[in-house]
């Protein structure tokens, strides 16, 4: 059942990556206060549950799979993470003067709207929360499970560069291959997806509250 799972991953992931590229090409310049926008939660809750669905039926619901099990060694892995944490702040923060990924991307509000905070709470959930258990699931848990076989690094490697091209981006697309392949290499460490879904956890969030205050 490896080929066909791994098939049916490549088929999802692919497809994503073409409909995120389309959309930016057509969309244009992306609408810089879309976080204050219900909608934007919504519709993004919506597609992280169909595609969190698709990921539990391609693993079988298989918890070795999607990498849901403890590690073994919380203060390692509490301790890898921290030094991980600490090189890709400071490799992204230096990456992002050159390549303005963050910009690209175009969910930085203008400043801060009080108006809407409500909004930019429900955001919030979904980015720092919802996202980050479903791509880790679908990225380091899943995808890293089907392609580890054929090499860790290689899996390290692919997993950033298939992560990178779910956002649709050209200039921040080196600042995201490196984050997805260091969280592979998290999971490949730990042998869990837990540590990864905590990292970016806190990655979007100082990302989500940085936007506002900085403005």
């Amino acid at each position: 059942m490896h080929r066909p799972r791994l098939a049916a991953w490549l088929v999802l992931v692919t497809t994503i990556a073409v409909l995120q590229y389309a959309s930016r090409i057509a969309g244009g310049e992306p609408d810089r206060d879309v976080l204050y926008l219900y909608s934007t939660a919504i519709g993004g809750a919506v597609i992280y549950a169909v595609m969190l669905l698709i990921i539990l039926a391609i693993a079988g619901f298989d918890r070795d799979r999607l990498a849901l099990h403890r590690p073994r060694s919380w203060p390692r892995t509490l301790g890898l993470s921290a030094a991980l944490f600490i090189s890709m702040f400071v490799a992204i923060a230096l990456l992002e003067q050159i390549l303005h990924g963050g910009e690209e991307q175009g969910l930085t509000p203008n400043g801060w709207q009080p108006d809407h905070a409500g909004a930019y709470a429900a955001n919030f959930v979904v980015i720092a929360l919802v996202a980050p258990i479903v791509e880790e699931l679908t990225f380091r848990g899943l995808g890293f499970s089907l392609l580890e076989r054929y090499g860790r690094w290689f899996a390290i490697v692919a997993i950033g560069v298939v992560f990178a091209a779910q956002h649709g981006l050209i200039q921040g697309f080196l600042e995201l291959a490196l984050f997805g392949s260091a969280l592979a290499w998290l999971r490949a460490r730990t042998r869990s997806v837990y540590p990864g879904m905590l990292l970016h956890s806190l990655f979007n969030s100082i990302a989500l509250v940085a936007a506002v205050v900085s403005h």
